[in-house]
């Protein structure tokens, strides 16, 4: 409980009022600020202008002896103008057609551009590089030699083919001139024998592959061909076969 003799607490003011009061006060000071200065304003007394009249009377002239007349220039002759020499006329330019005149205009050279640093070589690559091109310079003429050896072998196998062809016929001649032809022999029949020989041209066997038809002629040719032993050697060794497949005909070149 609160003692008797103690005076009450006023309760603190708030921040609102502190400032409203503030506030009024300052638009008091303002209020009364402008009100001396408008009583002064008008109260001050204007000054007097002075202004100092001068009087503009010209002074009175002088008396002068009068001025002699100046002596007039005698006139001058005027120059004649001077004759220009009319000027000669221009030759008339060529007149240049659009194209012709766009083609004479020189095209800007376009500026160089600066070409990129190089790469330093590779020593490796350039080794793998030069066995490449000498392997593929070794595949081409390994080529050509074969081209080459297969165009001697055809060349060698055509000449032998030849000189095989004429043993053939020497064979066939020395045969037909053995060969007696049957009287009733009629057309042109072929008969087919394989003759086995020795490497002297001696004839060991006679054998009839393929009848031509007419009997008497098949074993006319067989005695023509025993009877021829021995046959005619061929020009080249190699050309010499043991058995031989020899076909006649009566009406045969």
């Amino acid at each position: 409980m609160r003692e008797p003799h103690e005076a009450p607490v006023a309760p603190p003011p708030a921040p609102g009022k502190r400032i409203s009061f503030a506030l009024a006060v300052t638009m008091h000071v303002l209020l009364a600020m402008l009100l001396i200065y408008g009583v002064h304003w008008q109260t001050k007394k204007q000054e007097a202008v002075e202004v100092d009249l001068v009087s503009a009377v010209a002074p009175a002239p002088t008396s002068a002896p009068a001025p002699k007349p100046e002596p007039k220039p005698e006139p001058q002759p005027e120059p004649k103008p001077a004759v220009k020499p009319e000027p000669r006329p221009e030759p008339p330019k060529p007149v240049l057609k659009p194209d012709i005149a766009q083609k004479e205009k020189e095209k800007p050279k376009p500026e160089p551009k600066p070409e990129p640093p190089k790469p330093a070589p590779d020593p490796f690559q350039e080794q793998l590089k030069r066995e490449a091109e000498q392997l593929q310079q070794r595949k081409a003429a390994a080529a050509a030699d074969r081209e080459l050896a297969d165009l001697k072998a055809k060349q060698a196998s055509a000449a032998l083919a030849g000189e095989l062809d004429k043993y053939i016929a020497a064979i066939k001649g020395k045969v037909r001139g053995n060969l007696v032809l049957p009287p009733d022999l009629k057309g042109n029949p072929e008969a087919e024998f394989e003759v086995t020989q020795l490497p002297s041209g001696d004839v060991l066997n006679v054998k009839l592959v393929k009848s031509s038809g007419h009997a008497a002629y098949d074993a006319a040719t067989e005695r023509a061909i025993r009877k021829s032993s021995p046959l005619p050697k061929p020009a080249h060794s190699e050309l010499f076969a043991r058995t031989l497949a020899l076909k006649f005909r009566p009406l045969e070149d």
